[in-house]
């Protein structure tokens, strides 16, 4: 059940740019802020939901009850700004508390990393929360002096191209640093 709610959340994320832009002229952002609830409430009451993801949904949450009393449609906008302060906070953080969250990922399939991957998996880390601060600040800067259409573009496209190319780029990388480990 929590694999199906995490897939209904990240296709949510991936169609809110299109939704927003669409939905602008004939929703209430009172129903976005209703059903974008309802998918981070089941996510916070869901049995296996982590600590790290607990927060999350609580911040979500917050923004909703927000969106939901205020009823401004430009606040819809933030969103994609809000996903990534949260996703650099929650990389940011597993660089200074615990385990990085990329060695935790990466332990799941080796659970006995040599130094070098351990060192590797710290610096990937690093890249994504730079990723997600470099994004947040470009939705911003679109939420705050761009024309919905660019906000569209970029949070519809761009981004998920980009996070695709380091993800790809990433993935070529460890492959070399695993031939010379």
């Amino acid at each position: 059940m929590s694999r199906l709610l995490g897939l209904v959340l990240l296709l949510a994320g991936l169609a809110y740019p299109f939704a927003v832009y669409y939905g602008l002229d004939h929703l209430s952002p009172r129903f976005f802020a209703l059903l974008l609830g309802g998918l981070w409430l089941a996510r916070l009451l869901s049995r296996d939901a982590r600590p790290g993801s607990r927060w999350m949904a609580l911040a979500a949450l917050g923004f909703c009850a927000l969106l939901g009393v205020l009823d401004q449609p430009a606040l819809l906008h933030w969103y994609p700004v809000l996903i990534s302060a949260l996703l650099l906070v929650l990389f940011g953080l597993s660089l200074r508390i615990g385990m990085p969250l990329v060695e935790r990922l990466a332990r799941l399939r080796e659970p006995e990393l040599p130094a070098v991957a351990v060192r590797y998996t710290r610096q990937v880390t690093g890249v994504w929360a730079l990723f997600f601060l470099a994004n947040g600040l470009v939705a911003a800067a679109l939420t705050l002096w761009a024309p919905t259409s660019w906000w569209l573009l970029y949070n519809g496209l761009i981004s998920y191209l980009l996070m695709g190319l380091l993800f790809a780029g990433e993935w070529l990388v460890r492959q070399r640093v695993r031939r010379f480990a």
